[in-house]
């Protein structure tokens, strides 16, 4: 069997699955596990690498706007690599390809491949997602495995903070400029570690807020974790953005409680690896209930030192 993934999270799916072998093609994006990055790039994102996160939500618009796509799909490489089956998705399509962007390369096809459009809203839906992937590559066996401890290992969260009264309020930052916040699994994730999100919605997508709306909320844990991002990257674009004197005085900027996170590996993708992302969630929201090893650059904390130099009156 010959895949064609262009989605990162079906990617991780496939190879945790045993598939690996089977993987001919990925997206740009697909970077885990390590021997993805080996595979042949077959599609590619319009928008330029280096640009900066405002200039990326300005463009992402205009393409929107104008009905075009984000991505260039390499029609050349699909036909030689004659997949039998091409994993997408039709959630994001800001994230990755849809079945859309494939069409005018899937008209040239013979045979046609079979098409796995993946779209999940919440932590089930990743289950379920997984399950059709085993389905359609004949790896049913495996991937009830794969559900099963990924739902063991985040029961096994939630048990732990079963009991635990204080939940901190918490905002999660999917997009720092602008901001915006994180939907679909991310507000489930953090209700399952133990935190109450007070501003997104479960299992809709996510949604720009002003900076006003997240000082009135007065989270008392801050999470940025902006799509894409590894922890450094995300703890540097918060550094070097400036707010109204207002921010510093939530809990959670005087707490020291903002944490950059490697959202790229354990928060974006809807992939086995959330399982790790609500392990992190509950390291940081009850570190003295909860014993489990975060590795090292997961995790940024954000202090308040520059406090006085962030007290600024311009707005993300």
């Amino acid at each position: 069997m010959r895949i064609v993934s262009l989605l990162p999270s079906a990617t991780e799916i496939l190879f945790a699955l045993g598939l690996g072998d089977c993987v001919v093609g990925v997206s740009h994006e697909c970077d885990f596990p390590a021997q993805a990055r080996s595979r042949r790039v077959v599609i590619r994102s319009r928008i330029p690498h280096d640009a900066a996160p405002g200039e990326i939500d300005r463009l992402v618009r205009e393409f929107v706007a104008r009905g075009e796509s984000l991505y260039r799909v390499d029609g050349d490489a699909l036909r030689e690599l004659a997949p039998d089956v091409i994993a997408t998705q039709d959630l994001c399509h800001v994230c990755a390809a849809s079945p859309n962007d494939l069409a005018d390369a899937l008209s040239s096809l013979q045979p046609q491949p079979q098409i796995i459009s993946l779209n999940p809203h919440n932590l089930a839906d990743v289950c379920k997602d997984i399950l059709t992937v085993g389905d359609a590559a004949d790896r049913a066996d495996a991937a009830r495995e794969v559900v099963t401890q990924f739902e063991a290992r985040i029961s096994a969260v939630a048990d732990a903070v079963a009991g635990i009264m204080e939940r901190p309020k918490v905002v999660c930052l999917e997009w720092l400029v602008p901001f915006y916040v994180g939907g679909h699994w991310v507000p489930e994730m953090v209700e399952r570690a133990g935190g109450q999100d007070v501003l997104a919605r479960a299992n809709h997508r996510s949604f720009p807020v002003h900076v006003k709306d997240v000082i009135a909320a007065a989270p008392e844990v801050i999470l940025l974790m902006p799509c894409g991002y590894d922890a450094d990257q995300a703890a540097a674009e918060y550094r070097a953005m400036q707010f109204p004197p207002e921010w510093n005085a939530s809990s959670a900027i005087r707490g020291a409680s903002v944490f950059a996170l490697d959202a790229n590996g354990y928060f974006s993708r809807p992939g086995p690896r959330l399982a790790d992302g609500v392990e992190t969630l509950a390291h940081i929201f009850h570190p003295q209930s909860i014993s489990i090893a975060v590795p090292a650059g997961r995790i940024r904390r954000i202090t308040n030192t520059r406090a006085a130099t962030l007290a600024k009156h311009a707005t993300p």
